[in-house]
């Protein structure tokens, strides 16, 4: 198990590339992770949600996804509290404070998910999440050690060395860490490493005379990481504005984005700018399309994006004869109305939309949850992709559906096909479709594969940890438990 001295140190990409490299040397491996708290979720190959990073690994081993990777998954709707999904299907909604006494009732379907997944496999790599150190939280856990020491599952303790500090957070969870706890560690691994590894043997030195952990490794940046989905939107925050392309496409971030991955394909294109509009920022007078991405709570996004002025500069956008793509949130955003009457968002039970498409959206209890085959009815070209929604939308311009969803219309366009919107996600993966779509605006596109570009990622990525690491010192720390 890869637990982190705090969040977004990089344990996705490791298991991922650990997954890979055992794959790779012929072994059965699986991933799991007992929570996971994200709204970037992907649809399982047995049904269900889970975790998009538990769908990554399980394409690192080369196997179908299962919501037995990731039996709880968290998906926060609001500042306090978040819809709980426990093997796939929605269990309901928790504030923090109850979601606390919640977990231990949790862990009996946590075990059975994680005895599913070992059943046939030789390794089983499980991903915790945030910090073992997290004391507070220590009872009733089922993420990190509350699941290690139920499980009987040896950890390595990843350390993130670009943020600082990394000797003192690793030395620092060995000193606060119950001995039960402490001494289901094997052993530590640096991550993120910039420059000349050598640099930090004194590091290493000091780390082991006060916890007597072995090191597993040292590793530094993984170029290949960054072509791999995000796992949630933290990673937003990183990126970095690119130089000036031939098409700008910008993504307003609302306050509960998901699944923004689907724009990672739009972000590989050589000929695209793909900006994320952050809050405080204003949508560019010069993005040729505007893509208004998933929304967790459409609701209070709709209230949000209005906070922001984005209304304003999409009607400015709009009259300068600029497209506008709505997915799934952003397309319920994009109509006239969008009610809520069963009050399954939590807060709001109605609220006007941004009047760009003559559809209106309405909650319903029963979500949509499904791995589907589509079409373009635009293009006409084969799409692929998920559906993870609440919502039915339906108005006038559904009698012009943006694609066809196993055979059924889906989504609307407006009567000058400028602003469309849909409840695929997945839609830009196709490469026929993105070369399409952007030859609309005069550029080439899609004539790299990008779901073969994501594979080669995870090869590259298991190739430098082999180097790094090593496929036998990580099957030999099992045994160096009690040390």
């Amino acid at each position: 198990m890869f637990q982190g001295t705090g969040s977004d140190v990089g344990k996705t990409v490791l298991v991922a590339g650990f997954c890979r490299l055992a794959a790779n040397h012929g072994l059965k491996v699986r991933p799991f992770k007992p929570q996971n708290m994200s709204n970037n979720a992907a649809v399982a190959d047995d049904g269900g949600e889970i975790g998009r990073a538990q769908w990554l690994q399980a394409l690192a081993c080369r196997v179908p996804a299962s919501v037995h990777m990731n039996p709880v998954l968290l998906k926060p709707q609001s500042e306090t509290g978040s819809q709980v999904v426990v093997q796939g299907k929605v269990f309901g909604q928790a504030r923090g404070r109850d979601y606390q006494k919640l977990k231990p009732k949790l862990m009996a379907a946590v075990l059975d998910s994680f005895a599913r997944v070992a059943e046939g496999a030789d390794l089983v790599l499980v991903e915790g999440a945030g910090s073992p150190a997290e004391i507070n939280l220590r009872a009733g856990d089922i993420a990190n050690m509350g699941f290690a020491t139920s499980a009987g599952v040896p950890v390595v303790l990843v350390g993130d060395i670009d943020r600082g500090g990394v000797i003192a957070s690793v030395v620092g969870t060995h000193t606060i860490l119950p001995d039960e706890d402490r001494s289901m560690i094997a052993a530590y691994l640096i991550n993120k490493f910039r420059g000349d590894v050598s640099l930090f043997d004194d590091g290493i030195t000091s780390i082991g005379a006060f916890t007597g952990w072995p090191c597993l490794g040292v590793v530094p940046w993984l170029n290949a990481a960054a072509r791999l989905p995000a796992e949630d939107s933290v990673a937003l925050e990183r990126l970095v504005r690119g130089e000036a392309r031939a098409l700008k496409i910008a993504v307003p971030v609302l306050s509960r984005i998901a699944n923004f991955d689907d724009f990672d394909p739009l972000r590989a294109e050589p000929e695209v700018e793909l900006v994320f509009v952050r809050p405080g920022e204003r949508v560019p007078a010069d993005a040729g399309l505007v893509i208004l991405p998933g929304s967790k709570s459409t609701i209070s996004d709709l209230a949000d994006f209005r906070r922001q002025g984005w209304h304003a500069d999409l009607e400015d956008h709009r009259r300068r004869g600029g497209r506008i793509i709505g997915i799934c949130g952003g397309l319920q955003m994009l109509g006239r109305m969008v009610r809520d009457p069963h009050g399954i968002e939590g807060g709001e039970t109605a609220a006007e939309g941004l009047g760009f498409l003559d559809i209106e959206t309405e909650m319903v209890p029963e979500k949509t949850v499904r791995n589907i085959r589509a079409r373009s009815a635009e293009f006409d070209v084969a799409l692929s992709g998920y559906e993870i929604h609440l919502g039915i939308s339906k108005g006038a311009d559904a009698a012009r559906p943006m694609t066809i969803l196993d055979g059924r219309p889906d989504g609307a366009v407006s009567p000058d096909g400028r602003v469309s919107g849909t409840y695929l996600h997945g839609l830009f993966d196709s490469d026929e479709y993105r070369a399409r779509l952007l030859a609309e605006f005069g550029i080439r596109g899609g004539e790299s594969n990008y779901r073969a570009d994501v594979d080669r990622a995870l090869d590259e990525i298991a190739e430098d940890l082999d180097r790094l690491v090593g496929f036998e010192q990580l099957m030999c720390t099992s045994a160096l438990i009690g040390r």
